[in-house]
């Protein structure tokens, strides 16, 4: 194993372990977490019976030695709503939000990719014009706003689709455009850019003087090398799309983990809160770490070491 991953493994390490110590700390930012947990016809007694069963009149670090250590053996606690142990109630939730992740994504890279090589291979067109218009107006709108615009047209006016639930691929369409189109536009501008920028280097010029095809010079030389800065992109978008598809899970009532986490936030379960924080967080970090080793296969210049 190289110095660089094993480098990369204790990054990976330190940022998780920062993660789970801000995930427990966010319950005492307003003092006594047993606050934000009881209701108002709570008696003093309920009160502290609550706090002793949680743990909290312990020292803080005391509370998050005992923390980490149920995390590393794989206990996150139990949800105080549902009283179900959190891992479960996230492992039944993720499927359905990696679903919509993977759909989201799958659009961004099926469209944005041909739209960026399409648009630097004509550039100052009106290909070019209309396709980076295209992504300007992807980017700025809210997903929100394009969530709601889709069910009222897609989905309350046209009846083509279903409007909210998960099933089957018709369920999916709507929420996978709404996540994907800022994606998609964001990545399709990028690509754009670092196609320009491939085109003009010196091994292009050169391919080009041996007498090789265009689609070849295209294809071996310059989307191999101007997919590395768009592939990262890609690997921090899909784990901001497990923490980012909130919005859209609220909207299309799609029975994600986001849509859970807002649930738990409302019926202040903070343990359940704490739990998907830690796994979403981890699952955006082992990404970026994979994203970091492929690059190897994109560009054999690069040396993992």
């Amino acid at each position: 194993m190289s110095r660089y991953i094993i480098r990369r493994l204790l990054q990976t390490f330190i940022v998780l372990l920062g993660v789970s110590f801000v995930a427990f700390g966010v319950m005492f930012l307003t003092g006594d977490p047993t606050s934000l947990m009881v209701g108002e016809d709570w008696t003093q007694e309920m009160v502290a019976e609550l706090r002793h069963q949680m743990g909290f009149d312990r020292p803080w670090y005391v509370q998050y030695a005992d923390f980490l250590w149920h995390a590393v053996r794989g206990d996150l606690g139990t949800s105080l709503r549902q009283h179900q142990p959190n891992l479960k109630l996230i492992a039944d939730r993720l499927p359905a939000t990696l679903e919509l992740a993977l759909a989201a994504m799958f659009i961004s890279i099926f469209f944005a990719i041909p739209i960026g090589v399409l648009s630097a291979t004509r550039r100052n067109t009106w290909i070019d014009s209309t396709s980076m218009l295209a992504a300007l107006l992807g980017q700025s709108m809210p997903v929100f706003w394009l969530g709601i615009m889709l069910i009222l047209i897609f989905g309350v006016y046209l009846r083509w689709t279903p409007v909210s639930g998960r099933g089957g691929l018709d369920h999916l369409i709507l929420p996978a455009i709404t996540l994907g189109a800022f994606i998609t536009a964001r990545n399709a501008r990028m690509m754009r850019s670092s196609m320009l920028e491939v085109l003009e280097q010196d091994y292009i010029r050169t391919a080009r003087a041996k007498g090789l095809r265009e689609r070849a010079v295209l294809y071996r030389h310059a989307i191999r090398n101007a997919l590395l800065p768009v592939v990262t992109l890609i690997g921090l978008q899909f784990g901001a799309l497990l923490g980012g598809a909130v919005i859209t899970e609220t909207i299309f009532a799609w029975p994600g983990v986001g849509r859970m986490t807002i649930q738990a936030i409302q019926g202040k379960d903070i343990p359940l809160v704490q739990a998907s924080v830690i796994v979403l967080a981890t699952i955006f970090v082992l990404t970026n770490l994979v994203v970091d080793l492929a690059y190897t296969f994109l560009d054999p210049r690069i040396r993992l070491n």
